[in-house]
């Protein structure tokens, strides 16, 4: 057991640390930024590659370093798998692997709708156990939600679900009928620039209209 120091001793002693934590930090957000752009990237590019185990291997690979690297509430939520969550993640798993033990081209172009298919799963499930994904997601930042919030999220979750089902269901088209580089185009770019929209759109409402109705509401 270490001897007490001064207080200058001490804030001498931590400096060097918190120099040390600071460049730690700032590489963990650096590969989790990374991380998070390689996969629409290494979709956009895929059309340039011919060998799908290598792309099959590197999804497996995103697939769990994502979670690894992960950083804050968020990442304290995805540590904290469910079992559908964990089914979720096994089905990805194992198309990730088929495509490095087949070599399939057809199931590579498949992965973005079951990518799709698994967040279906994930946001679906909670709208029948409860409480809605997106409400999760709130509460990390407000624990106290009111009834008129949390009836908001749950039609927020039901609406991912929606563009999930459309998505997935659109992407396996493109698999199946358009050419490799439309395929890449539409799952490595449209898509998250959908996914903007949709993002945006939902902030612009909330802001414009609902919270608005709800401060309305509460002054009644």
């Amino acid at each position: 057991m270490q001897a007490e120091h001064p207080r200058s001793g001490v804030q001498g002693a931590a400096a060097p640390d918190g120099m040390q934590a600071r460049p730690q930090g700032f590489l963990r957000v650096v590969l989790q930024v990374a991380l998070k752009v390689a996969y629409p990237l290494m979709i956009l590019c895929a059309w340039r590659w011919d060998e799908p185990r290598y792309i099959g291997a590197a999804l497996f690979a995103l697939l769990w370093l994502q979670r690894w690297a992960g950083t804050g509430t968020f990442a304290t939520s995805l540590r904290q798998l469910t079992a559908t969550d964990w089914c979720v993640a096994g089905l990805l798993s194992c198309a990730s692997a088929a495509i490095v033990l087949s070599g399939s081209e057809l199931l590579l172009h498949l992965y973005p709708s079951f990518v799709n298919l698994g967040l279906l799963v994930a946001f679906g499930a909670t709208l029948v156990r409860g409480p809605s994904m997106i409400e999760k997601f709130a509460r990390m930042g407000n624990p106290a939600l009111g009834a008129h919030a949390v009836r908001y999220t749950r039609r927020v979750t039901q609406m991912w679900c929606v563009f999930f089902t459309l998505n997935g269901a659109f992407s396996a088209y493109t698999a199946l009928c358009w050419t490799r580089a439309a395929w890449s185009l539409y799952n490595g770019a449209i898509a998250y620039g959908l996914i903007g929209v949709l993002l945006v759109g939902e902030i612009v409402w909330r802001y414009v209209a609902v919270l608005p109705r709800a401060a309305r509401s509460e002054a009644a």
